[in-house]
């Protein structure tokens, strides 16, 4: 009996450090697994900031968190605290008379909850007459946070107070009109028109339903809706779309992008409310990101219809700034939403 006992207190003895030594091991290589997934993470996330992101707005892509998606299109809403700065020139060569010219200086501060605050002003320059034109305050709002709903709805209103005179109307001079205003400003030879008999600009009122979208992560694609409103003179009023995709050719932070853009306009005033001018224009777009967090936005549209311009050109320099912007550049398609 006392040789059993003796027998089973040295197995016992064996066992137990053996059963330690292997629970020890376990627990060492989980402890050991935890460390390297810990350590990967970490890297991982260097590597997202060494990717000089743009502060992403709610969850959007680097590209429509700058909310100037393209010459023609706004999208979406700004982070908050970022702060967008941009030069527009849009030149028009009309298919009769002296070609406008219309340059725009826009700032706009990204808001908590999704709201967007903008001003604008405008000047124009046509037949040897520059003038400020208007200016305008801006507020969007975004319904819900990036891909929570289709489409990323965004609203987006506002007014502008007629600072100028109409220089020139909007829809243009047709058969011997159309040779009258080519003669008259050949006659004027460019030198600036008398102020009297230009009536003043009109104040207006604008709403645009505001669309976004990647697909694949490889096309960024954009839609404004929109309606405006003059307010007094001949009321003139203007609905259409306007739309644009764009896919990266230089995958490096998206350094390079190009796609098409495109516009209808449908006009008419108190006397043509029955006959209405359309206008549809269409180009390639093309986008450039010279440095982290500038771009230059260039889009040459030619016009469909006989009520279009002969061609448009936009030219927009931006510039965005705020948390994160001093690393502005967008990270590769193929790295985001990681």
């Amino acid at each position: 009996m006392q040789n059993k006992l003796l027998s089973m207190q040295r197995c016992c003895f064996h066992f137990f450090p053996f059963r330690q030594l292997l629970v020890s091991s376990i627990a060492l290589c989980f402890l050991t697994s935890v460390q390297i997934a810990r350590a990967q993470t970490a890297v991982s996330e260097q590597v997202v900031v060494a990717g000089e992101e743009v502060p992403s707005a709610y969850g959007a892509p680097p590209g429509i968190s700058r909310t100037r998606f393209s010459p023609l299109i706004t999208a979406y809403v700004l982070p908050p605290g970022a702060v967008y700065g941009g030069l527009v020139y849009e030149g028009d060569a009309f298919r009769h008379g002296t070609p406008d010219h219309l340059f725009t200086e826009e700032i706009e501060v990204g808001l908590p909850h999704r709201f967007g605050l903008a001003f604008e002003i405008s000047q124009e320059r046509f037949v040897g007459d520059f003038q400020n034109k208007s200016f305008s305050v801006e507020v969007r709002y975004a319904l819900a946070d990036w891909n929570k709903i289709p489409l990323n709805p965004t609203l987006f209103a506002e007014y502008k107070f007629g600072t100028g005179r109409i220089l020139h109307e909007e829809r243009p001079p047709e058969g011997e009109m159309a040779e009258e205003e080519i003669s008259r400003e050949a006659h004027l030879n460019l030198e600036p028109m008398e102020e009297e008999g230009k009536p003043k600009m009109p104040d207006a009122y604008e709403f645009r339903l505001l669309l976004a979208e990647d697909f694949g992560e490889r096309i960024e694609w954009a839609m404004n809706w929109f309606f405006e409103q003059e307010i007094g003179f001949d009321r003139g009023r203007e609905w259409g779309f306007a739309q644009s995709a764009v896919v990266p050719i230089w995958l490096e932070h998206e350094r390079l992008k190009t796609g098409v853009e495109m516009q209808y306009r449908n006009f008419t005033d108190k006397d043509t409310r029955d006959d209405p001018l359309h206008s549809f224009v269409v180009g390639p777009t093309i986008a450039w990101k010279p440095t982290h967090n500038t771009r230059v936005d260039v889009s040459p549209l030619f016009g469909c219809t006989d009520d279009s311009p002969r061609a448009q050109v936009f030219v927009v320099f931006s510039m965005l700034f705020g948390p994160g912007g001093e690393t502005g550049a967008e990270a590769p398609a193929s790295t985001r939403n990681r």
